[in-house]
């Protein structure tokens, strides 16, 4: 690959990562931090709960699983395609204004879904409204927690990960509840406010460091970036878009089990059997979001240690072997609940390993707006794990092939991260 490896001409400044670190670093970046965590977890309910609410959106609007599945599509289409700009935003008005702005918004997708009727007026309040709110957020978050953490970009890139994955634990058995008791329509109002209230008042604490404050001195375990690199030329490099290609591969696998849980656990018999004395589902959902959200932090601190590439080998190969075992063990309900698990643990590391990885590349400067192109990638992984995985189940009546194609994505995937992108990534950083 050597011809296809040039680089484009690059002019930058030092990154503030080459600069000595303080031994003390302050106790603010570990508040932040938390909000962080806070707001991420606030954001996390429209895209891990919407499986609740398939089948309601479905007998309101009357339409076929596929065209409701486009709301979940288009909800982390929206969340990621737009992250450039919304990174770019974040970097020029501030992260606590752009950050209490996408709580509020994800809060009101929610609000405004419980009046609709039409497939359309779904689209336009749960996708929109939840897609660009929880994109703000997201991106705005990661890049700004990449910056208070020079030395300990994996672990605080995946603490934050977590809130995302986390958040759900705690809505999941509540809304499952109320939407039997009440109907999906207060449920939705109930929740949406709460949640863009909480995050919003967390958000309300966040700042950009100050000059000093994470004066930087990486330890010699962490990679050092040499250059900051702008969106514009990071573009012209094949190392982002390997990036970009694996990001999309290992997104979509774990947005179709999301997005598609209630549908094949429905189809293989054990979405209400009893585990431990409760539904399969609702119990599955909750367990999922625990190993979701332990998984990013952990792989994060791992990767920190013996290096982005090796763990996701490690990583990206353990979902591809949950994802088996959940299919061979499918009848089994409690063993469906314990795999389902496994899987999301193989799966949720991607949210903090390739944004640390690119942030090691390419540099802290323009880490919000240079994540945010990478970001776009799980909006590529929506479109394929949701209405094209549904559409797959549909004409062939059987989830098998859809599992099948995963499978081998993510071996495909973790084959690439150890043998491709490690020594591409080697080459550029030497060259830069």
């Amino acid at each position: 690959m050597g011809a296809a490896m040039m680089l484009p001409d690059i002019e930058v400044p030092m990154s503030a990562t080459t600069q000595p670190i303080a031994v003390d670093l302050p106790k603010t970046r570990w508040i932040q931090l938390g909000l962080g965590l806070i707001a991420m977890m606030a954001i996390s309910s429209p895209q891990y709960v919407w499986t609740l609410f398939v089948k309601s959106f479905q007998t309101t609007t009357g339409a076929e699983l596929s065209a409701v599945q486009v709301t979940f599509s288009l909800l982390v289409v929206l969340q990621t395609w737009l992250s450039p700009l919304q990174g770019w935003l974040v970097e020029r008005f501030g992260s606590r204004l752009l950050i209490t702005v996408g709580c509020l918004l994800s809060g009101l997708g929610w609000v405004t879904s419980a009046q609709i009727h039409g497939i359309w007026g779904l689209y336009l309040t749960y996708g929109l409204f939840c897609g660009v709110g929880t994109g703000i957020v997201y991106v705005g978050i990661v890049g700004l927690m990449v910056r208070w953490f020079p030395d300990r970009r994996g672990l605080a890139a995946g603490v934050v990960a977590a809130g995302y994955g986390f958040g759900a634990i705690l809505t999941t058995f509540p809304i499952d509840g109320m939407i039997k008791s009440s109907g999906y329509q207060p449920t939705l109002v109930t929740f949406g406010i709460i949640l863009g209230v909480v995050g919003a008042l967390a958000a309300l604490g966040l700042r950009d460091p100050s000059a000093g404050e994470v004066a930087a001195g990486v330890p010699d375990h962490t990679p050092r970036v040499v250059a900051d690199v702008a969106p514009a030329a990071m573009l012209k490099t094949p190392v982002f878009w390997l990036m970009f290609v694996m990001m999309t591969m290992m997104s979509t696998g774990g947005l179709m089990v999301i997005s598609q849980f209630a549908s094949f656990s429905k189809s293989f018999g054990v979405a209400d059997t009893l585990v431990f004395g409760l539904a399969a589902l609702p119990f599955a959902l909750t367990f999922d979001r625990i190993t979701n959200g332990l998984t990013r932090p952990f792989f994060g601190w791992v990767s920190d240690r013996i290096g982005r590439e090796v763990t996701m080998l490690i990583a990206f190969l353990l979902e591809a072997a949950a994802i088996y075992l959940l299919l061979a063990f499918r009848d089994n309900a409690a063993l469906f609940v314990l795999l389902s698990g496994v899987v999301f643990f193989g799966w949720g590391e991607i949210f903090s390993l390739f944004p640390s990885t690119l942030t090691d590349t390419f540099g802290t400067r323009n880490a919000t707006t240079n994540y945010g192109f990478l970001y776009m990638a799980q909006g590529v992984g929506s479109v394929l794990g949701g209405p094209v995985a549904a559409k797959i189940f549909e004409a062939t009546g059987s989830w098998m092939p859809v599992f099948a194609v995963i499978i081998v994505m993510d071996v495909i995937t973790a084959l690439l991260a150890f043998f491709v992108l490690r020594p591409m990534r080697a080459r550029f950083l030497a060259r830069a």
